[in-house]
């Protein structure tokens, strides 16, 4: 009888942590495959529309590449990215255009992103990048690649 029982709670614990591992990559596989746009920065005392009246900032992540595109409000965007489970971290930027724009927003942008160290896409399917236990940029799905 403990063999059974012992033998039941193993392939239940086993089940139920496949089930978690699953969970986990189907959160990660949303993350790719998709624009995100901003739609919240925290810090700035500028409301949202006034750092980026013309343009709001995008990123698209490339798995195979383990690159992020896009723009910052203003200029092209790319950078490396880190990621291992919902840690995720940012390299410095790539060379981009030197278009000169409206809001200031393209630093804060900056900025914020530099200080990502995790990731978490929420019930409504918005992407929230966090520092520490603070979500600091919120995006919304925009396109499917």
């Amino acid at each position: 009888m403990k063999k059974y029982t012992l033998t039941v709670v193993s392939v239940l614990t086993l089940f139920f942590a496949s089930c978690n591992a699953s969970k986990e990559a189907s959160n990660a596989g949303n993350l790719f495959d998709t624009t995100w746009q901003l739609e919240y920065i925290s810090g700035p005392r500028i409301a949202f529309d006034g750092l980026y009246p013309n343009k709001k900032p995008q990123l698209t992540f490339d798995q195979k590449e383990t690159r992020v595109y896009g723009n910052n409000g203003c200029n092209g965007y790319s950078a490396p990215y880190t990621l291992k489970g919902k840690f995720l971290s940012f390299g410095e930027a790539g060379p981009t255009t030197m278009m000169f724009c409206e809001g200031g927003g393209e630093q804060e942008f900056l900025n914020q992103i530099k200080q990502v160290t995790s990731y978490s896409i929420d019930k409504d399917g918005k992407l929230n990048l966090i520092n520490g236990d603070v979500p600091v940029m919120r995006f919304k799905k925009v396109a499917k690649q």
